[in-house]
């Protein structure tokens, strides 16, 4: 990289981003940053994070790499939408207000429609109500498609199933042991999933009260949010942050399927995509298999049903089969066969818009 050369431009164009809009209002303490990566298929469509980034750096990347996977998630699941997302910095316990959901709204309807929001990690739909005063460019708001966690999860489970049918000759998951990282919104309804079907569950989380609350529901076990790479374990299931399958975690998961709902669960994607692959460990495509809540959203865009939205999150079930299946014929990783079928279809319609012109 040249002296002259932003390192956040270059880094946009690395990646393939379209733009990147810096939101800063000092009065509403308002600190956010919206990614719009790719829009060909349609408008940029992803939630909006609320988290406590230790610098705005570690905000930058993580936004930018979710951008990214929302992209790659709205192609392969079929849909007419591009993608974006945004992350405000802060602590979603103690900083939230009307205010500063308002001025972040603002924000959103200064890009005209090219980048729809919902919630992501430490938002609620009534957040999102906030952000509608401000712009219409919202979805997952109360009353029309709701909060999208449901439908993520049930995507979560039945890809889950997918991967259990090829690893284990049976899409049951009765008797399996399954190791639930994170049981804030979509992680819960996935452990009520599992314990309808009888699965052993153990989960974690870094906040304590959610944590008993849901172990006692569902009787599931309890451990250590550092304790859940070494239990023993046929299912591990990401639900929190990203980046959990790295050097370390590798050397300590006893499982043989990685099925979960967290974006970016793979810390670097070319190294342990591999690496897992090479372990005899089918790993569900993050992107892929948690495609249930922009489904979730889709409907209130285009003012389908919600029961259009469980089928629709239904047939995750189908297409993660189908990577798995291509990533065995062409030994290749199941993220990179995810890639290729995302890609595929994105160079597909770009031409077909070309042409239109």
């Amino acid at each position: 990289m040249s002296s002259t050369e932003n390192p956040i431009i270059s880094k946009m164009s690395t990646m393939g981003h379209e733009q990147v809009l810096f939101c800063n209002d000092p009065l509403t303490g308002l600190k956010a940053i919206i990614a719009i990566h790719n829009t060909t298929l349609g408008p940029a469509l992803g939630g909006t994070r609320m988290w406590s980034y230790s610098n705005e750096m570690e905000a930058l990347n993580d936004v930018l790499r979710l951008s990214k996977g929302m992209t790659y998630k709205n192609s392969i699941s079929g849909l007419n939408l591009g993608g974006g997302k945004a992350v405000i910095i802060g602590d979603s316990r103690s900083m939230k207000s009307e205010a500063l959901f308002r001025r972040f709204g603002k924000f959103v309807e200064s890009l005209a429609g090219n980048y729809i929001t919902a919630e992501d990690v430490g938002i609620s739909p009534s957040d999102m109500q906030w952000v509608n005063m401000e712009t219409n460019y919202v979805a997952g708001l109360p009353g029309k498609s709701g909060d999208p966690s449901p439908v993520t999860a049930y995507g979560v489970y039945m890809g889950m199933k997918a991967c259990a049918k090829v690893q284990f000759g049976s899409d049951s998951l009765a008797g399996k042991t399954i190791a639930v990282q994170g049981v804030g919104h979509v992680g819960e309804y996935l452990v009520k999933h599992l314990s309808a079907e009888q699965a052993k569950v153990i989960i974690t989380d870094i906040h304590e009260e959610t944590l008993l609350r849901v172990s006692k529901q569902y009787n599931a076990k309890v451990v250590a949010p550092d304790e859940i790479y070494d239990v023993p374990m046929d299912i591990y299931a990401p639900c929190a942050m990203g980046a959990t399958i790295n050097d370390d975690t590798l050397q300590r998961l006893s499982c043989s399927i990685i099925a979960g709902a967290a974006n970016n669960q793979l810390f670097d994607e070319k190294k342990h995509g591999l690496e897992v692959m090479k372990r005899g460990i089918i790993y569900a495509p993050d992107y892929t298999i948690n495609a249930g809540g922009v489904i979730n959203c889709f409907t209130e865009l285009e003012g389908l049903s919600s029961e259009w939205a469980h089928v629709k999150a239904g047939e995750i079930y189908t297409t993660i089969l189908n990577i798995i299946q291509r990533s065995k014929e062409e030994n290749l990783p199941s993220y990179q066969i995810a890639n290729q079928i995302a890609e595929e279809r994105i160079e597909a319609v770009g031409i077909v818009k070309i042409n239109k012109c």
